[in-house]
């Protein structure tokens, strides 16, 4: 019996990891895909940098507001129905945002494109731990989480060289596409799920009861540290990338959209970043590598001050690394931090921790650009990343979790 139910376990077969992977790169293909056109939609739309920069955090504001809720509505559906619905219902919003007439309206359906995500994100990751056996898990894992960064890096370089070459239109178009064909080839890919059965009513939540959760969450020191962590990692990443095409799109480099596109290619630092740092992470600790990853960012950001093409994207592919550890690393701790029995919870309120730095990058660095460009951008940046430094330094303070607990890894990937 135990033999059968291990062989009915690995019954999803090369074409269903596949569609796993497909998932990934069609969840955050469009997410960030507008951060090269900035200076492009500023000129056309007569709008501030701003407004502009609202086009990146209006999607990531959509991440944000859905994901607490998201995997208590999807929780009792098929886990593959909701993939597919999800996959198709981001792609329309994609394609109609190349249909807008004004600014405010591709705000919108940037919005809405946010705010199908999290469904994409709760149901594929639940979905693996459902129907591959224990032993196969972290691999198939492994594939979403590069679909995901190969999603976003995609996103952003496509977009930039198409409306160079043609339009802001064709590339958001070609996009939505992607997404539509992505979804059809999972729908086709991906076997219908195990029959489960739903979860009982008793373990429900109440409003009050899931408000006062949240409470008790917030109030655990370690934990809050991690949220304050995961608002900085998404922050300083947006915040660069946002605001620093406006920076180079002027004199002295001059960088059209498909050059400020290209600047992403150190975005794929991640497929080698990430699996050195859990080795890293589990050799020095999660309070040293959080500090060597926030104070490598800081490096990469003053860097970007620089004169020089080259300097600068040295310090792109410096941030980018410690963001990639920043992120591992607070993952690593929201894991052993969180009550046992309050995982799932804890992760959600992570995640929209970490979609509002995201959200807040795309507006608020703006003031500061006002103030003095650039450089008042990189000042107000690094003093962000060294709070969230002093507050992970002062929050992840004993007790340390038991050895076995620091090298486990919270899979669900965040950073794209």
């Amino acid at each position: 019996m135990q033999a059968h139910a291990q062989t009915d376990r690995r019954a999803p077969g090369p074409w269903a990891a596949a569609a796993v992977m497909l998932c990934g790169v069609c969840a955050f293909l469009e997410l960030y895909c507008t951060q090269p056109l900035l200076p492009l939609l500023t000129r056309l739309f007569h709008a501030s940098k701003t407004g502009a920069g609202m086009t990146v955090s209006a999607a990531t504001l959509g991440v944000a507001l859905s994901a607490p809720i998201v995997g208590a509505l999807t929780e009792r559906l098929d886990r593959k129905k909701v993939i597919v619905a999800s996959l198709f219902s981001v792609s329309v919003p994609t394609l109609l945002a190349a249909t807008s007439a004004s600014l405010g309206q591709l705000i919108f359906w940037r919005f809405l494109q946010g705010v199908m995500v999290p469904s994409i994100i709760a149901a594929v990751v639940t979905y693996i731990g459902e129907e591959w056996p224990p032993d196969r898990m972290a691999l198939i894992m492994s594939f979403y989480v590069s679909g995901t960064a190969l999603g976003g890096f995609t996103g952003r370089v496509a977009t930039g060289i198409l409306a160079d070459r043609f339009n802001w239109r064709v590339g958001l178009m070609a996009l939505g596409a992607m997404a539509l064909a992505g979804a059809f080839a999972v729908a086709a890919w991906l076997p219908s799920g195990r029959r489960r059965m739903p979860p009982p009513r008793s373990i429900a939540l109440s409003h009050s009861v899931f408000l006062s959760r949240w409470l008790e969450l917030f109030g655990n020191r370690r934990l809050a540290a991690t949220f304050a962590v995961g608002f900085n990692v998404l922050f300083s990443l947006v915040g660069v990338f946002t605001w620093i095409s406006f920076h180079l799109s002027a004199a002295p480099f001059l960088l059209s959209a498909a050059a400020l596109s290209s600047l992403f290619f150190v975005y794929l630092i991640g497929f080698l970043v990430t699996p050195a740092a859990g080795f890293l992470l589990s050799r020095v600790g999660l309070r040293v590598g959080i500090g060597g990853a926030i104070c490598c960012s800081m490096a990469g950001v003053l860097l970007t001050l620089a004169p020089s093409l080259p300097v600068v994207v040295l310090g792109l592919a410096m941030l980018t690394s410690g963001v990639f550890v920043s992120q591992t690393a607070a993952q690593s701790h929201l894991r052993v931090a969180a009550p046992a029995e309050a995982r799932v919870t804890a992760a959600g309120m992570y995640l929209t921790c970490y979609y509002m730095g995201g959200t807040a990058a795309g507006v608020v660095p703006g003031a500061f650009w006002a103030l003095g460009k650039w450089p008042a951008c990189v000042a107000f940046i690094v003093s962000m990343q060294a709070a969230a430094l002093a507050v992970a330094l002062v929050g992840w303070r004993k007790p340390k979790p038991a050895e076995g607990e620091a090298r486990s890894l919270l899979k669900v990937p965040l950073t794209h």
